[in-house]
């Protein structure tokens, strides 16, 4: 008799993203980002139009790894205390206890995030950097694993504040979230009429924790960390990656975060993948993630209809990319 049982995943992640996919129709791309932000410890800027389950797949991934998930409506009248916590004076025993916020969690949603203002939105910058909290006087760590994902409505403009270049840097990628396909539309309507079956837990935040080790063992070739850095210095200056007619576009390149980012996200990716090495096309596949929102654009582009993906994928075209020879090691 001839099995008809679906062959395993290779990678016990891949366990946690076919669980949430029982939830998700579509969405592959920002799935897989999520999984490479956890693998590599950064951090996620959604963009995407209301009703595209963002929440939902933030949600069902929290679930899988059995990790804990708090998600903050950013509103106009939040303050930072709302978020990392405060010294709560207690009357009957006429002392000051520390109450902590939500950001201690596994992963945080912070839902539109740029409907707050900046006192609020910068009150994330050292927990995100840090992993940690500072309140009054005392330091206290987030657990770990840690991710802060963050989502921006695209269509409205009125009521919202735009995050500061500071913090946009330490989100490690932004991902573009479309609309599903009728195909896919189809089937999310289907789910829709059906009672949900809750994601069951596939791993562990310890078990995770113990991937982020593995995978700072694949190996990342010199000649990719070089590819990394040339393409970040074209960001900063198109003319020397034979772009001169990008430069009146760009007032302000990546940052080295951005190399940084570039590295660590491909040997995340690469581990995700099942490879104990890194390839160029892992890089370039994540360039248009880790540096979309890290280029500032001017007015001249914004007047000419030029974003700041035609610009990366402009450098990427620009930029040769390493013939890396492997080697057994």
């Amino acid at each position: 008799m001839t099995s008809t049982k679906s062959p395993e995943p290779a990678h016990p992640l891949e366990h946690v993203l076919f669980e949430v996919k029982r939830t998700i129709v579509g969405q592959d791309v920002l799935l897989e980002r999520m999984a490479v932000a956890l693998i590599a410890d950064g951090h996620l800027l959604v963009e995407g139009v209301p009703g595209l389950a963002k929440t939902l797949a933030v949600r069902s991934l929290a679930a899988a790894i059995a990790g804990n998930f708090q998600r903050v409506q950013f509103t106009p009248d939040l303050v930072p205390a709302d978020l990392v916590g405060t010294r709560v004076y207690h009357q009957h025993s006429g002392e000051f206890r520390t109450e902590l916020g939500p950001v201690f969690t596994n992963l945080l949603l912070a839902d539109e995030i740029n409907r707050a203002p900046a006192k609020v939105q910068s009150a994330l910058l050292e927990v995100m950097q840090e992993h940690q909290v500072t309140i009054g006087r005392e330091t206290f760590r987030v657990p770990e694993p840690f991710l802060v994902m963050a989502t921006e409505n695209p269509i409205e403009s009125e009521g919202t504040y735009p995050l500061p270049e500071a913090q946009v840097d330490r989100f490690m990628m932004k991902v573009i979230v479309d609309y599903p396909t009728q195909a896919e539309e189809q089937a999310i309507v289907d789910r829709a009429l059906r009672p949900p079956e809750p994601p069951q837990a596939m791993v562990t935040a310890d078990d995770l924790i113990a991937m982020r080790a593995r995978a700072q063992e694949v190996y990342v070739d010199p000649a990719i960390v070089d590819y990394a850095v040339r393409l970040v210095a074209v960001t900063r200056s198109p003319a020397t990656g034979g772009l001169g007619e990008l430069e009146r576009y760009v007032t302000h390149g990546a940052s080295p975060r951005a190399s940084i980012a570039l590295v660590t996200g491909a040997r995340a990716l690469a581990f995700l993948r099942g490879r104990d090495y890194v390839l160029p096309h892992d890089l370039a596949e994540l360039a248009l993630d880790v540096l979309r929102h890290r280029l500032v654009l001017s007015y001249e582009a914004l007047a000419d209809d030029v974003d700041a993906d035609t610009i990366i994928t402009r450098v990427l075209g620009a930029v040769r990319s390493p013939d890396v020879v492997l080697q057994n090691r």
